[in-house]
């Protein structure tokens, strides 16, 4: 296969956008035109699943195809962690590289060491989370980059090229990305087929920061709330509150439902561009995100918890006359597209990764397919680290494990402060869809099901080394 003909691929996903916030899902009353036709070009994949629901964790295990355990990225990339993705790991892009193809990132990248964990005054004028990732290693293969750590400023955003100079923008962070991509496209060698990756932030909070003409496509009186919120208090997973109240929260519902409006629109334009430049029978794209938002389902906001609406996320896959038109329930987890991916491209999957190449699913339409998704979550906040060190306890032995199956979801959750007990639940899917009646198992020996599960999972934890199989009972 010579380099004219092999595929391209624009790999698009944004940040904290939930399975349920997309038109064709039929569940948040969304607004997603131009997503809902390609859609109907696609394979969508219903059990899109996040391996674990928090930005850093996902993102490199996108990239390398391994769990956040292995990574070594089991918390976001943040002041006060001295976690980041080591440039020893092979990436997807370290792959493509080698392999000839053009190489593109846009948009948060979020796994780079903050520069403030290194100095107070960094050149590049970093701040908080954020970071400059100067060229070579640390880039992973991606020769064009238009990128900065973690910064939500959606309205304001700011990104670096190949020097720690910053560039400043006034434009909503999703369309000036957009440009951008648009530009790399354009620009590209014909003779070289291009691996392009664009990460937008928008929904993540702050909700507020969206264009006024997504927000204007959205009556507030007619917001209808998920069936599982729960409280007209607000808090996060781990306990903390951030008040708020029912009309708040259709605030940031409308926001929310409006920001994904806007990456809709600028998906259509990204359509356009291939169209426009004759690439889009030869192009593999890919539209997905990182992780859900709970947006006040079971009383909780954000992420990094085990309902749906944190680790279930949009995933639509489209090379016109190669991948079929279908939704499948095929059970895709996080660490499955890298090889997938590479495997679609005809590249080597390198012998470190731990997913599962599922491409043959996706070309002939198989059934079958992982029978269950690992998804992990660990205690990561500065303070809640120094208490476990202060214990001279693993941190990584508490947070929450589970097993997706299409039916049921279980849970162990060891809490987020040394001392807490470790607690087991179990979902039906089938019957209770919004989980809103968990069945907390207090001896697995009296319950078939639960022991089941509980050996599934348990497996992962040792095939992982996870440090929370040092406290349970090995079955």
């Amino acid at each position: 296969m010579d380099s004219q003909q092999k595929p391209n691929l624009l790999y698009i996903f944004a940040d904290q956008w939930r399975r349920q916030a997309v038109g064709f899902e039929g569940e948040d009353p969304v607004l997603t035109p131009n997503i809902d036709a390609f859609a109907r070009e696609a394979a969508i994949v219903t059990n899109a699943l996040t391996c674990s629901p928090l930005c850093s964790p996902h993102r490199a295990s996108l990239l390398t195809g391994k769990y956040p355990i292995s990574t070594g990225v089991y918390t976001n990339c943040k002041v006060g962690a001295d976690v980041m993705l080591s440039p020893e790991e092979i990436c997807i892009s370290d792959v493509l590289a080698r392999s000839g193809y053009r190489t593109g990132y846009i948009g948060k990248w979020h796994l780079d060491l903050p520069e403030r964990n290194m100095t107070d005054d960094p050149l590049s004028g970093a701040a908080d989370w954020d970071a400059y990732t100067p060229p070579g290693p640390k880039r992973h293969g991606f020769d064009y980059w238009y990128s900065y750590g973690a910064w939500d400023e959606h309205l304001s955003p700011h990104y670096w090229k190949d020097s720690p100079e910053k560039i400043n923008v006034q434009q909503w962070s999703a369309e000036h990305e957009t440009d951008q991509a648009i530009q790399f496209i354009q620009n590209r060698n014909g003779e070289q087929p291009f691996a392009l990756f664009v990460s937008w932030n928008p929904p993540h909070s702050p909700f507020d920061q969206v264009p006024e003409k997504y927000k204007k496509m959205y009556d507030r009186n007619q917001i209808v709330l998920r069936e599982n919120i729960s409280s007209s208090s607000l808090s996060v997973h781990t306990g903390e509150s951030i008040g708020g109240g029912i009309e708040e929260l259709k605030d940031k519902q409308l926001n929310y439902f409006a920001a994904v409006s806007g990456i809709d629109d600028q998906f259509g334009r990204l359509l356009q561009v291939l169209k426009e430049e004759g690439l889009d029978s030869n192009t593999i794209v890919v539209l997905t995100s990182d992780h859900g938002e709970m947006m006040g389902s079971h009383g909780l906001m954000a992420k990094h918890v085990w309902y749906e609406e944190s680790i279930g996320v949009p995933f639509c896959i489209r090379w016109p006359n190669v991948i079929p038109e279908m939704r499948t329930d095929l059970l895709l987890n996080t660490v499955d597209i890298m090889p997938t991916l590479l495997r679609l491209l005809d590249l080597e999957i390198p012998m470190s990764v731990e997913g599962t190449d599922l491409s043959g699913f996706l070309l002939n339409r198989e059934k079958g397919g992982p029978e269950e998704a690992f998804i992990s979550a660990y205690p990561g906040r500065k303070e809640v680290i120094e208490a476990f060190q202060e214990a001279g306890i693993d941190n990584r032995e508490y947070g929450w494990r589970a097993v997706r199956t299409h039916d049921y979801t279980y849970v162990l959750h060891h809490g987020y402060a040394p001392g807490d007990k470790l607690v087991r639940y179990l979902y039906d899917l089938r019957t209770d869809p919004y989980q809103r009646q968990p069945e907390r198992i207090e001896h697995i020996s009296d319950h078939l099901l639960a022991r089941e599960l509980e050996i599934k999972l348990q497996h992962w934890l040792k095939e992982m080394k996870d440090p929370m199989i040092t406290k349970l009972e090995v079955m």
